[in-house]
């Protein structure tokens, strides 16, 4: 089952989180195996270039994608997982077609006992070179590495009291939104709408915004499971940008804007080489531009929160500073208390922070 959801996503580009249920559920395995095909598959993907340079060290020439899956699985199990050779080598062999199962299993044994000479950090900690660059360069050495090794482990859950599964971090900036019975509050990209029904459970009357109908769908899903009602928290299709509100229309407006993910890799297996080295900065003029638009919309004296979930200082603290600057009346407020970290005017998460998802928070008042 893992080898066949690897091949779709290395192959047919398919995304780890959508294709891995629909194996496994027509896979007939007990809960137990199917928790350790998840974690063959998801770390493969998340080590997939470390188990790449093992690879390629022994196996020459173009590799089949099927065969190119099954080696990076079998060297995850025996690299990562510590799996002894040769339950990994024979499991692995058996998986693939008779015809190349020779040099699987040829390759296999000579990764099993090769030496850890990696050529660099990048490739240790298996990143595209350009995210280790540039958290290295945003967060210094020690933290940057601290937090890629943090984001190659497994992704942890967290259920609200309600039932409702949401990463700790997240979780911590509804908290910090801090909204209360009769307050109007703005989610302005409320998918897929944790921070918005948390916000709406404290007794806020919330308006629920995303881009695209089906990502807002999904946000009114997630509502009338939770029982929410509906009138308390009315969603929207709007764009972001050019949102259809009134000026000064509510109390509290939060932009979780898009951005990299470089925060939650952990969560996304695959993200780290869907991701490119541009988006940064092209998400950077997104996020400027949602954070004017819902400044426009707050009442005197509301409060504007700023949330992503990277620590780069392109989407961070430099679109906070660009925010700040062209409205110099307005007051920067702190992060709370707990484990947020100065950044800037505001705060951040790091992964290995408090093995949450990496999460940069930033707050203004307008003038009353």
């Amino acid at each position: 089952m893992a080898l066949d959801a690897l091949l779709r996503i290395d192959r047919d580009g398919a995304y780890a989180n959508l294709v891995l249920p629909k194996v496994l559920a027509r896979s007939g395995l007990t809960e137990r195996d199917r928790a350790f095909a998840t974690q063959l598959v998801y770390g493969t993907t998340r080590h997939r270039r470390a188990c790449d340079w093992f690879v390629d060290r022994f196996a020459h020439g173009d590799l089949d994608p099927q065969v190119r899956a099954a080696l990076r699985l079998g060297t995850y199990q025996l690299r990562f997982l510590g799996t002894p050779a040769h339950a990994a080598v024979s499991a692995t062999v058996d998986a693939v077609p008779r015809r190349v199962r020779g040099l699987v299993n040829a390759v296999l044994r000579k990764v099993a006992t090769a030496e850890d000479a990696w050529p660099n950090e990048a490739v240790r900690l298996s990143y595209p070179d350009w995210i280790v660059r540039t958290l290295v360069d945003d967060l210094g050495e020690a933290d940057a590495h601290a937090a890629l090794t943090s984001m190659n482990g497994a992704a942890s859950v967290t259920e609200r009291a309600d039932g409702y599964v949401q990463d700790e971090a997240s979780q911590f900036v509804a908290a910090a939104v801090g909204a209360g019975p009769g307050e109007r509050v703005l989610d302005l990209c409320a998918a897929p709408g944790g921070k918005a029904t948390a916000l709406a459970s404290a007794g806020a009357f919330v308006v629920a915004a995303d881009l695209r109908p089906k990502r807002a769908g999904l946000v009114a899903a997630n509502r009338d499971r939770l029982g929410t009602d509906a009138e308390r928290l009315p969603v929207v299709v709007a764009d972001g940008t050019n949102p259809p509100f009134a000026p000064g229309s509510f109390d509290r407006v939060l932009v979780d804007a898009p951005c990299s993910g470089l925060g939650s890799l952990r969560r996304r297996a695959d993200a780290r080489w869907r991701i490119d080295e541009d988006a940064p900065a092209r998400l950077a003029e997104v996020q400027g531009r949602l954070l004017d638009a819902a400044a426009d919309l707050l009442a005197p004296g509301g409060r504007l929160f700023y949330s992503v979930c990277t620590s780069t200082v392109a989407e961070t603290t430099a679109v906070a500073e660009r925010c700040a600057s062209s409205r110099p009346r307005w007051v920067a407020e702190p992060p709370p208390t707990g484990p947020w970290r100065p950044w800037g005017s505001g705060g951040l998460i790091l992964p290995h922070d408090a093995g949450t998802d990496g999460m940069a928070l930033f707050a203004w008042r307008r003038p009353a």
